[in-house]
């Protein structure tokens, strides 16, 4: 799993010409989570009032596909049609939770096996999701998240051969009745993918994940698009072996057509007025 640089990467959030809307908060900058709503997106509209509840996008893949840019991308594209979005990741999101992605990352966990692993997804996922994103929707807030359970589903689950009812276990205690609205799979072949992730991280030491052998990664990529396959109205795989611009609008049009933000954006205009 892709570790973000130290400090989150430099990536254009922030709009400085007029009548560009802010960028969308990025839950991993915050250090209070209460601060994760945004002014101006329903802190003026009475509790009453929110009849409406945000959107839950979340990307998943391999190593270097891309996950984390076209997260940005959706988020900026988002906002920028004037709808209220928080952009976040996992493992983190949240301040409990970033720390046990230093854990996880590390591989200081690794030696106790793929099931601890897990139970420390589970209670980073936890976190976050009491901490940005329940908070985020409830407040009508579309929520992007970079990776979500179901890089825990492949990763420990087919991966490393942790019992699914296991997992299911984990789940109902972190996650709930939650479900993603919306989950794009990107794809690319697996060589192109370790080759972005290595010229990523530049000098640095590949993450628990990432230094995993090829025929690993040749896994894990099969792993996702079964999962694809398995849930086809939740997932839309998208290539992701294409120019960045080109990805993008890939995605978009995934975006678009599943859950139609333009009405979204009606709706939170017409809460607000």
């Amino acid at each position: 799993m892709a570790a973000y640089p130290s400090p989150v990467p430099r990536l254009p959030l922030r709009m400085k010409t007029q009548p560009q809307p802010p960028a969308p908060q990025r839950s991993t900058d915050m250090p209070d989570p209460a601060a994760s709503i945004d002014a101006g997106s329903t802190q003026d509209v009475p509790k009453e009032d929110r009849t409406w509840r945000g959107k839950f996008i979340t990307l998943e893949g391999g190593e270097g596909t891309g996950k984390s840019t076209q997260a940005a991308i959706l988020a900026q594209h988002l906002q920028s049609l004037g709808l209220p979005v928080l952009l976040t990741r996992e493992p983190g999101g949240s301040p409990g939770a970033e720390i046990i992605r230093h854990v996880l990352l590390s591989g200081a966990a690794e030696p106790f096996g793929p099931e601890t692993e897990a139970m420390l997804f589970a209670a980073a996922r936890g976190d976050h999701i009491r901490c940005a994103i329940e908070p985020a929707l409830a407040a009508g807030r579309w929520v992007v998240c970079d990776r979500f359970a179901d890089s825990t589903r492949v990763y420990q689950g087919v991966l490393g051969q942790v019992d699914q009812r296991f997992l299911n276990a984990l789940e109902r205690v972190s996650i709930g009745d939650l479900s993603p609205d919306l989950t794009l799979i990107l794809d690319t072949p697996v060589k192109v993918g370790l080759e972005r992730a290595a010229a990523r991280r530049a000098s640095a030491e590949p993450d628990r994940f990432e230094s995993q052998d090829l025929k690993f990664h040749e896994k894990l990529r099969e792993a996702f698009l079964t999962l694809a396959f398995d849930a086809p109205e939740r997932c839309v795989i998208i290539r992701a072996n294409a120019a960045k611009d080109d990805v993008a609008k890939r995605v978009w049009q995934a975006v678009d057509s599943k859950l139609k933000p333009a009405p979204a954006r009606a709706a939170v205009k017409n809460v607000a007025s």
